[in-house]
């Protein structure tokens, strides 16, 4: 994708930008006044459909290649660097704050895979991991696979992601994004001889996986317009013509390729929102043919581990809605074989296992907690490890072997760092390899607490929240607190420790997480009523989080602050279309809020993938409800909070012209003059910024946005 340079004169800007005659002022004095910010042309373009007319004037800044859309973006950043100059030394004081908290020269706890420790470094100063890799024992020589840090030299983005490691140890397939649109180029490393071999994969998802030959590569092919993933291609090494082994042409599914943690076998599987279709071949027969497992069907959701000889099927067959446990014989796999393991239980969700030799392990969620369950297959043990805060997240991490006693797992809380631990699952006993490190000297877990609280929904429901603040809280409305929430396709937004967090809590902020609807917090039920026709429980749940926080004197209107980015932005823009009074300040990061004109355009990535989530808005009933909170559609003539936007030019999640084009429209349609900022980074996509110290300068912006707000100054 062409990246294009910041035009370098504001005589060219003004060729393409009119700007407004009424300026933009701040509350606060820490920020610039008096500068006029950019006002995009408008361009009338009617939408109809449905017998609507939708006149949108903005429609134009979808062209990427248009100068006076880079213009206007450009206009834009310069109008947010100009206002903010003042608060540049907080921003890098805030960076360097955070930035001395990590341990620079980090190593990730090891994992044994097929005779080799394979271990991520950090060193000092860089940005980017070091993969390397040691045979059998620590003490052996170190063999660096990867130096991202050296191959990310000359761009301005790069991520490394995919690394597959041949059966013979002496390849690996890894795969290279530096535009930000993920859409991965895979080459292999000979480990031999330390040479990249000449094969080369352009547009794929990046994954790919080895047959057992050491020579046969299977990966995942993306449509170059839509960026579905919808192809499954066969590589053999050496030859320059790959094979189709699968195509997806149901435009509503997307495919992917893997490996069974036996290794035994090849996995396709087919996935749409609700509806998935695995398909099985034997790793040591790359160039037999695919079998299906159970042909998909609507409504019928299931995933498959090997282990011995059967497959093991998480499903929701039956109207299981949280899910249960069944298992097949390899030979007789459709859905009329399977046997059940684990039955499904109203009021336990069952999230993934991990099987071993002796033991099942079984991760669970009940009442909005993480719990993991030991089991095993004999029957001998069953038991729960015990957790005891109700604001912690706790899971299983890399457990690769089967002939093992060895559980790995993770914990963290909101107010304790992240621990490695391995567990005995024979002896009960605990080893935690591995304490997050929070250097700087100024951190003490003591000083914080943390609890769960419920807001009162419209409807009844009770909404979980986590909080985390500074001992010696006083509730006398004046605290500032930071309201974060995400609300989309079941996914839960746990309670976790944060370093860069530590900077808004020990300047007074209460940080707080609302578990609203739309995730899978309280179960399956939950993501239920979280979405489609149901979608607006997401954004009634926020707000109720919200007055929950100023009527019980955490805050008040005036010290607010809430926080949501991708589908967590398109409920920052529909809560500040329906309560902006209740917040003073909102950062809405890669929003997607243009949602009915997004869904009715099936050429854009994600789409047609997506109509089982939000509606297809090609029926009426789903348009009129889209429609009917879809926030740049719905922005009117009221005051906003302070607002600070931000997009990525490369974003194939949610185009950079959503946020651009909502910003537009507040620009000519807001009565206030509170501050409003779009920044684009424009070598970026959904994801922001690619080093680690980038990442953590982005944070610091937006920190340093909300603390002049709040009028924090250091």
């Amino acid at each position: 994708m062409k990246k294009h340079k910041p035009l370098s004169s504001y005589f060219m800007l003004v060729l393409c930008i009119t700007f407004a005659i009424s300026c933009n002022t701040s509350k606060k004095d820490n920020l610039k006044k008096n500068i006029n910010p950019p006002v995009a042309k408008k361009k009338d373009t009617v939408l109809s459909i449905h017998g609507d007319d939708r006149n949108d004037p903005y429609y134009w800044l979808r062209e990427r290649e248009n100068p006076e859309v880079i213009a206007y973006l450009e206009a834009e950043n310069e109008y947010y660097q100009k206002m903010t100059e003042d608060l540049e030394s907080l921003s890098d004081s805030l960076f360097t704050e955070m930035k001395s908290r990590i341990k620079q020269d980090d190593t990730s706890v090891p994992y044994k895979f097929n005779g080799y420790l394979y271990i991520t470094k950090y060193e000092t100063g860089k940005d980017y991991p070091i993969y390397v890799r040691k045979k059998e024992t620590l003490d052996a020589e170190e063999e660096v696979l990867f130096d991202c840090n050296k191959m990310a030299e000359g761009h301005s983005y790069f991520n490394l992601a995919g690394l597959s490691v041949s059966p013979d140890n002496k390849k690996v397939s890894f795969a290279v994004d530096t535009i930000g649109r993920r859409q991965y180029h895979i080459r292999v490393k000979d480990l031999e001889s330390d040479t990249v071999l000449d094969d080369v994969i352009e547009n794929t998802t990046g994954s790919s996986t080895w047959a057992k030959d050491n020579a046969t590569l299977f990966y995942t092919k993306k449509d170059p317009v839509t960026l579905r993933s919808y192809q499954i291609y066969k590589h053999k090494l050496g030859e320059k013509t790959d094979e189709l082994v699968y195509q997806e042409d149901d435009d509503t599914f997307g495919t992917a390729v893997y490996k069974t943690k036996s290794q035994d076998f090849l996995v396709i599987v087919n996935y749409s929102t609700l509806s998935t279709e695995y398909h099985v071949l034997e790793a040591d027969d790359p160039d037999g043919e695919f079998r299906v497992i159970q042909s998909r069907e609507k409504d019928l959701e299931y995933s498959i581990d090997h282990f011995e000889d059967h497959f093991y099927i998480l499903t929701n067959k039956d109207k299981a809605k949280n899910f249960k446990l069944m298992k097949t014989p390899l030979n007789k796999t459709s859905k009329e074989n399977w046997l059940e393991v684990i039955p499904h239980r109203e009021d336990v969700l069952l999230e993934d296992i991990d099987i071993f030799k002796d033991y099942l392990v079984v991760s669970e969620r009940s009442e909005g907690l993480n719990k993991l369950r030991i089991m095993r297959w004999d029957n001998s043990a069953d038991y729960y490890l015990p957790f005891e805060s109700e604001t912690y997240t706790a899971y299983t991490t890399t457990n690769v072997e089967f002939d093992t006693d060895i559980l790995r797992y993770a914990y963290n809380s909101l107010t304790t760092p992240s621990s490695v631990i391995e567990f005995n699952m024979a002896t009960k006993e605990k080893n935690v390899l591995k304490e997050q490190e929070v250097l700087g000297g100024q951190f003490d877990k003591e000083n914080y607490e943390s609890k769960r609280v419920f807001a009162t929904a419209k409807d009844g429901t009770k909404i979980p929240m986590s909080l985390v603040y500074k001992k010696g809280l006083e509730l006398d409305g004046k605290n500032p607190v930071f309201q974060y929430a995400y609300g989309s396709y079941g996914s839960t937004s746990d309670p976790y420790f944060s370093t860069v967090r530590l900077s808004l809590l020990d300047r007074g902020f209460v940080y707080a997480i609302s578990h609203v609807r739309g995730g899978q917090y309280m179960g399956r039920q939950w993501y239920e009523d979280g979405k489609l026709l149901k979608k607006k429980n997401t954004f009634t749940d926020f707000i109720a989080c919200s007055e929950y926080l100023i009527e019980q004197n955490y805050t008040s209107a005036d010290h607010l602050y809430a926080y949501g980015g991708s589908a967590g932005g398109l409920l920052m823009g529909a809560i500040v279309n329906m309560s902006p009074e209740l917040y003073n300040g909102v950062i809405a990061a890669v929003p997607f809020v243009d949602v009915i004109t997004t869904m009715l355009d099936d050429s854009i990535p994600l789409t047609t993938g997506e109509y089982d989530e939000w509606g297809n808005p090609n029926d009426k009933e789903y348009y009129d409800y889209i429609l009917s909170y879809s926030p740049y559609d719905n922005v009117k003539a009221q005051d906003y909070p302070n607002m600070l936007v931000t997009t990525g030019l490369h974003d194939s999640q949610v185009q950079y012209w959503e946020p651009a084009k909502w910003v537009a429209k507040l620009r000519d349609v807001k009565t206030d003059n509170n501050l409003l900022f779009l920044d684009t980074n424009m070598d970026a996509g959904h994801g922001g910024a690619s080093g680690r110290f980038e990442r953590i300068k982005e944070t610091a912006k937006e920190y340093a946005f909300i603390l002049s707000l709040e009028g924090i100054e250091e």
